[in-house]
């Protein structure tokens, strides 16, 4: 069950059989040894260091009181400051392990609870300063790691939600054929084979999502003109855009460089931003293409007049899974457009008016100079 916590005492069934449980931790077996430790260890380091000054400052006024003639004088000096030494090393031993201590434990007892499973684990900021960053580095890394977990069960739950939809449907389909319900005719098998295109469709975007995060997406880079792409990625849209009653434009800025992209994934970016703006763009609107240089590269916007984005949601359209009650997708593409841009190297950002419509820009780095042109 989601939620059980397995009695220590008692190993899951999951647990391999060649390994003890619960797990053995340190010699000691747990944070409190741990802490333990660590305070011995600090200890000893600054006792050693006390009776190293000791011996070099009696070693030092030995030497002197030899060289002078006057050991009885020099010794009882010698022994004096060997006091002092003692009396201050000790001092600041105890002033450091009480200012190290408590801090130091804190991040050991909360390393313990996330070795647990307990990813909430936080530490106060306090004690000296090395120990204040500690103790921010290990907050900072908990919270990543909270909400990496958080996103992965939402993915697991988003992608359960959105693969059942079409299973249902393609497992419906198939029973009323297999009981005679429906004949096994050319329509009723064009809308499992549908089904089927959605499936892989949806499992495909995953793949490219997963690739592009992790880094492992392949992009066969290549001098690309933005001119041509723009031009024939607007004009692939020209048999959708006429009956839908939305004109379509392009503004190309002259002498644009070449970009350093993917062609194949450049025009998949820029042909899902258009196919978007199309869907929400109302008849007689206007859904524009603009190209320009900018310092980062070549950017590329594409504008369309339909009903705008609330702001609320306006900064969520490129999250997965994310879509408006309207939508009928999976709401990955944007995602995947994110995703490959940021491949490529560029940027990309979203802006809305209510009642006026939405502007979504990104850029793709210039291609360098070949060692030609130096």
């Amino acid at each position: 069950m989601r939620g059980e916590r397995w009695d220590r005492r008692r190993r899951p069934p999951w647990w391999p059989e060649n390994e003890p449980f619960p797990p053995r931790r340190g010699w000691g077996g747990g944070a409190a040894w741990a802490r333990g430790g660590v305070m011995r260890r600090m200890a000893m380091f600054f006792v050693a260091a006390a009776v190293l000054s000791v011996v070099a400052a009696t070693f030092l006024f030995w030497t002197l009181a030899t060289a002078l003639g006057a050991p009885d004088v020099v010794g009882n000096v010698a022994r004096g400051v060997a006091l002092l030494v003692i009396v201050y090393g000790f001092l600041f031993t105890a002033r450091s392990l009480r200012r190290l201590a408590a801090p130091t434990g804190d991040v050991i007892e909360a390393v313990g609870r996330v070795a647990d499973g307990d990813l909430s684990a936080r530490v106060r900021e306090r004690g000296p300063r090395e120990a204040r960053a500690l103790a921010r580095a290990f907050n900072a890394m908990t919270s990543r790691l909270e909400a990496g977990e958080e996103q992965r069960r939402r993915l697991l739950a988003d992608v359960s939600h959105e693969l059942r939809t079409p299973l249902s449907v393609v497992q419906g389909n198939l029973e009323a054929l297999v009981d005679g319900v429906h004949p096994a005719d050319e329509a009723h098998l064009a809308a499992i084979l549908d089904e089927t295109k959605v499936l892989s469709r949806l499992v495909e975007d995953l793949r490219t999502l997963s690739l592009a995060e992790s880094g492992a997406l392949a992009l066969h880079r290549e001098a690309v003109d933005v001119a041509v792409l723009v031009r024939e990625t607007v004009e692939s849209f020209a048999s959708q855009a006429e009956p839908a009653s939305v004109s379509l434009e392009t503004h190309v800025s002259s002498g644009l460089p070449l970009v350093d992209a993917d062609p194949v994934r450049a025009r998949e970016i820029l042909a899902n931003l258009v196919a978007n703006a199309l869907r929400y763009t109302p008849p007689r609107g206007t859904v524009s293409v603009a190209a320009y240089v900018e310092a980062a590269g070549v950017a590329i916007e594409v504008r369309d007049t339909g009903a705008g984005i609330a702001p609320e949601r306006i900064e969520r359209i490129f999250d997965r899974f994310y879509k408006s009650p309207e939508s009928r997708g999976a709401g990955l593409g944007l995602e995947i457009v994110k995703q490959l841009v940021l491949a490529h190297g560029g940027q990309i950002a979203a802006s809305s008016v209510l009642g006026k419509g939405t502007e979504v820009r990104f850029t793709l780095p210039a291609e360098p100079p070949s060692p030609q042109d130096d």
